[in-house]
């Protein structure tokens, strides 16, 4: 729905309710309005006297009450009712709830949000039963999933100098929004009393979702890092909660990468099954730890002294990850790897989406049968326990998994356990190890002020130095002798190399994971001539390279001819001022 469509609807929602009273604009029902309030909001289905008391606009008596009489207040009702019925009203509420189901935050996305509330608070019970649309249904505001009350957003001011943000997908369902990603950020707040530790969603949806149903305010990524620099944070550290190196996190390096300008120092931690491998047999520590991690808690869940015990009793753990299109798919066939490779021979590593093919569900059910399991425990492999895990693994629909597998006929028993990665102590662990690691790398970038101020020692001008790198493939062309022209201005620095070749075209001022990420700049090369002692010329490829520092290495990632991206560290030394 168009924003300013959904504004009149609005407006006619709130004529139709100062006129009607407590909200009921519709045909008579039978049922009494029973409007409720967002968390922390007021009510914004019901209506007060002066004196905060619930009164009827048509039975009042006294001053307040005899500037209408009780003839003229039914009239006004019964036309109020009359005016719209409960179907018209419900899909009034859909519309709203549908236009704020959306991705993009824009300059209207809250006063939408209110819009959305105030429509279902003024539905009566039978009406918001009727509530369907593009995405809407009662369960948007009516589904309980747990205390929002015991969630913390996250989203305070006053963090200082360093600003740990932890950056989550998101979910609506408030239960694992507190145990499972708060669990992670109270491990992190806990091992680092030194950083401030704030929140950040990616999924604008679910942040739309909590603010309208339970007045819970959480920064999106943008919001979060415009916050750190309202806030003068100089030392950023982020810290995904996602499982890999996925389309998600490209994003999200994408965004910080955009604001990195704004910090003195930005570090990206690594996801929580850390590096993609090459190929599906590929696995790392990571992996083996999340896997150890997550078996030991679904055996303890299940009751069961050990795996191997489950697996006399004819039990199979099924974990469920989301599965993606994205290259990093491969790191479900290698959580299955891992898990055949610590011998567990009766774990099984599926995926809603069915990316990779062999993940499906189908295909998990046939392999559990081929091994001779009666018995599957299903448990999600996600850092939350929300909408997948309720609905897509443990739901009562036809389609999901649990429903599957009981009409396969096969099995005996199929339970579930619907618990996040997150709220596994084992797991938070490995979060915490990852941020401690980036914190003793190098910064993935450094900012505008580091810049400043590692430019300030040397004026503005044009000054030879030395270029050196890690490799005898990517240096500076011989006939200039290992140096390139630094050139200052305004203490940002930035060197110009002509190379040994054509063979690189471009070349990235960090990693070759940021340079691979959406929406990271490149840097194109210019055409060089360079003369040789003998008198000889060619033509190669230059750069013009953003300098960090003077005298400290620093990433600088490639890519040639055949398209493969390779990390480099550079450093530029020993200025000397020609002009």
């Amino acid at each position: 729905m168009k924003k300013k469509a959904a504004a009149i609807i609005l407006s006619v929602i709130l004529s139709g309710a100062l006129l009607a009273g407590c909200g009921s604009g519709a045909k008579s029902t039978g049922t009494d309005p029973a409007p409720t309030a967002a968390s922390g909001e007021e009510d914004a289905g019901g209506k007060e006297d002066a004196s905060g008391e619930p009164g009827d606009r048509g039975q009042q008596t006294g001053a307040a009450g005899s500037a209408m009489t009780t003839a003229a207040a039914a009239a006004t009702a019964a036309a109020a009712q009359t005016a719209k019925t409960d179907e018209e009203l419900a899909a009034e509420c859909a519309a709203l709830i549908d236009a704020i189901y959306v991705q993009e935050r824009t300059d209207t996305t809250d006063a939408d949000i209110a819009a959305a509330r105030a429509a279902w608070d003024a539905l009566t019970d039978a009406q918001k039963e009727l509530v369907e649309g593009e995405q809407a249904d009662p369960d948007y505001f009516g589904r309980d999933t747990g205390d929002a009350s015991l969630d913390d957003p996250r989203n305070g001011d006053g963090i200082g100098d360093n600003e740990l943000l932890v950056v989550s997908f998101g979910t609506s369902f408030n239960e694992s929004r507190a145990m499972d990603i708060g669990g992670i950020e109270k491990a992190l707040q806990e091992a680092y009393p030194d950083w401030a530790v704030r929140r950040a969603f990616t999924s604008q949806i679910i942040i739309n979702h909590v603010q309208a149903r339970d007045g819970e305010a959480i920064d999106n990524v943008d919001q979060a890092l415009a916050r750190a620099k309202a806030n003068g944070v100089k030392n950023l550290v982020v810290q995904p909660t996602h499982l890999m190196h996925g389309a998600e996190y490209d994003d999200l390096v994408a965004a910080v990468a955009a604001a990195a300008g704004d910090f003195d120092t930005v570090h990206i931690a690594e996801p929580l099954l850390g590096e993609v491998g090459e190929d599906a047999a590929a696995v790392n520590d990571d992996k083996a730890a999340v896997a150890e991690a997550v078996v030991r808690q679904a055996v303890a869940d299940g009751g069961f002294e050990s795996l191997e015990a489950a697996a006399a009793e004819g039990t199979a753990f099924v974990f469920m990850g989301h599965g993606t299109a994205h290259l990093a798919k491969v790191t479900y066939s290698q959580m299955q790897a891992q898990m055949d490779a610590l011998g567990y021979t009766n774990v099984f590593i599926g995926t809603v989406e069915g990316e990779p093919e062999e993940t499906a569900c189908g295909q998990i059910i046939e392999k559990v049968k081929a091994a001779g399991y009666k018995k599957v425990i299903l448990r999600p492999l996600m850092v939350v326990a929300g909408d997948h895990a309720n609905n897509d693994m443990a739901g009562d629909e036809a389609d999901s998994w649990k429903s599957m597998f009981t009409a396969d006929g096969s099995f005996e028993a199929v339970d579930c356990q619907i618990a996040g990665l997150g709220r596994i102590p084992d797991v938070e662990a490995i979060y915490v190890a990852h941020t401690g690691n980036a914190l003793e790398a190098e910064p993935d970038f450094t900012g505008k002020a580091a810049d400043r101020e590692a430019g300030a020692a040397l004026e503005d001008g044009i000054y030879t130095a030395a270029f050196t790198t890690d490799s005898s493939m990517f240096r500076v062309n011989e006939a200039n002798d290992g140096k390139g022209t630094l050139v200052v201005r305004d203490g940002q620095m930035t060197i110009h190399v002509s190379l040994v070749s054509k063979k690189i075209v471009n070349l990235f001022p960090g990693t070759a994971r940021q340079a691979q990420a959406d929406g990271a700049v490149l840097l194109e090369p210019t055409m060089d001539e360079v003369t040789y002692k003998d008198g000889s010329t060619e033509e190669v490829y230059g750069f013009d390279i953003p300098v960090p520092a003077i005298g400290e290495e620093f990433d600088c990632a490639l890519v040639g001819e055949k398209g493969t991206w390779y990390d480099h560290r550079v450093s530029v030394s020993d200025p000397v001022k020609v002009q």
